[in-house]
């Protein structure tokens, strides 16, 4: 299991914490050191089932500063991902890759359905 993070996100050590506390084994990637990929965001799209714009932060500082609300439903999915492949910080995190399971941010009940 590949779990992508940036370590000073508290979603991120919450979630971290999660995954300690229930002992599942997982490989840790610093999300602004080593970004996903175009390919690896693509292939994890289509995995996950969900739509290109859940994978983007919106919370984050870069989301807002580059006006991505009003962007992104005029923005092809190539576009996005090549958006988010360019910078780890508009990426929404944690990130599971499990296999063929895609975990897209934290919340306990659907990490709790999922990886229990």
């Amino acid at each position: 299991m590949l779990f992508i993070e940036y370590p000073k996100c508290t979603t991120c050590k919450k979630a971290k914490k999660w995954l300690d506390d229930h002992g599942i084994e997982y490989t840790d990637r610093h999300i602004k050191e080593e970004n996903p990929t175009y390919e690896e965001l693509e292939k994890w799209t289509q995995q996950s089932g969900l739509p290109l714009k859940k994978f983007f932060n919106t919370s984050g500082m870069l989301y807002r500063e580059m006006q991505l609300k009003d962007k992104l439903p005029d923005m092809t999915d190539e576009e996005m991902l090549t958006l988010l492949s360019g910078d780890g910080m508009l990426v929404k995190r944690p990130l599971i890759v499990d296999g063929e399971k895609i975990i897209v941010g934290f919340r306990e009940k659907e990490w709790e359905e999922k990886l229990l």
